[in-house]
């Protein structure tokens, strides 16, 4: 097995742990969010800040502020898919945030850049496998929708969030722009949490052991394998490989929280699956990427 194939499995695992490990922990959705890019700031700032400060300093304006406007992006994308995990179930959650490819194309739509039929077949198999999975929720309840609902806003933001990235990536490294973006959201969500009351400290221990292995897996681990992978795979193979976090998310659910995936949503979640990895594979022939692994939940 090379370092590629060992890097990805490292990776889809690291991610997959997300969903449940938020579901586990037992505090509120926004201050784990702020915990989990706070303390990755933290851990990335000794090798960012001091190693690469003639970097941050020799750095246009324009290419900072679409780091910062990116990290703004990030923290609307935690704010939502982060609670969607916590209301409602880990599979539905997980799969409806992995939409994003599906935005990033019609934000490449919007730019002027128009989808392949492959991409437009995507788009459509995707809104319906979407559709069909929330309709599944209404007669659960109205929090499942509402989850529903947030965890289609994340992969919108992480779709926003991808674009700006790119802008910025032009002239920073990813390493320093990851650093900014973490940084600014952190920063964010600290002023959202103090303003509506929440906790920031309290918890329990599997509480602090939830976040902690939130920011060495999904944040940082996840992040770095990815991204090593696509120094000798194709973004494509990646791209795709990472929706293997969902049915991953959807397993570790079931069996570490006895969540079961509901039957009436498996077919459309099934259907969004198939439409997003059509989007992405329909999208080879463009030079914009439709993922970004520097944001893994």
């Amino acid at each position: 097995m090379n370092g590629s194939v060992v890097a990805l499995v490292v990776a889809v695992l690291a991610v997959s742990s997300s969903a449940p490990l938020i579901a586990f922990a037992a505090a509120p959705a926004l201050a784990i969010a702020f915990w989990r890019n706070f303390l990755a700031t933290v851990a990335l700032t000794p090798v960012t800040y001091g190693p690469r400060r003639s970097e941050i300093r020799g750095a246009a304006r324009r290419v900072v502020l679409f780091a910062v406007l990116a990290g703004v992006a990030l923290a609307a994308h935690f704010a939502t898919w982060m609670p969607s995990v916590q209301l409602g179930s880990v599979a539905t959650a997980t799969a409806l945030v992995a939409t994003q490819p599906v935005w990033q194309g019609l934000i490449a739509m919007a730019q002027g850049r128009r989808p392949s039929a492959a991409g437009w077949a995507g788009i459509v198999l995707s809104v319906a496998g979407a559709a069909w999975a929330t309709g599944a929720d209404i007669g659960v309840s109205g929090e499942a929708v509402l989850a529903d609902i947030l965890a289609l806003l994340g992969g919108v933001f992480a779709a926003v969030y991808t674009a700006l990235g790119e802008r910025a990536r032009v002239s920073l490294s990813t390493t320093t722009y990851t650093w900014i973006c973490y940084g600014v959201c952190a920063a964010l969500l600290l002023i959202v949490c103090l303003a509506s009351g929440i906790d920031l400290a309290g918890y329990d221990t599997r509480t602090w052991a939830a976040i902690l292995a939130l920011v060495a897996g999904a944040q940082l681990l996840g992040h770095s394998m990815f991204n090593y992978a696509l120094q000798h795979t194709s973004a494509t193979t990646v791209s795709v490989l990472i929706l293997l976090e969902v049915p991953g998310a959807a397993l570790l659910a079931w069996l570490w929280l006895g969540q079961t995936p509901r039957a009436a949503a498996l077919p459309g979640l099934c259907l969004l699956l198939v439409g997003v990895a059509v989007v992405i594979l329909g999208a080879t022939r463009s030079t914009r990427p439709v993922v970004d692994p520097a944001l893994t939940d």
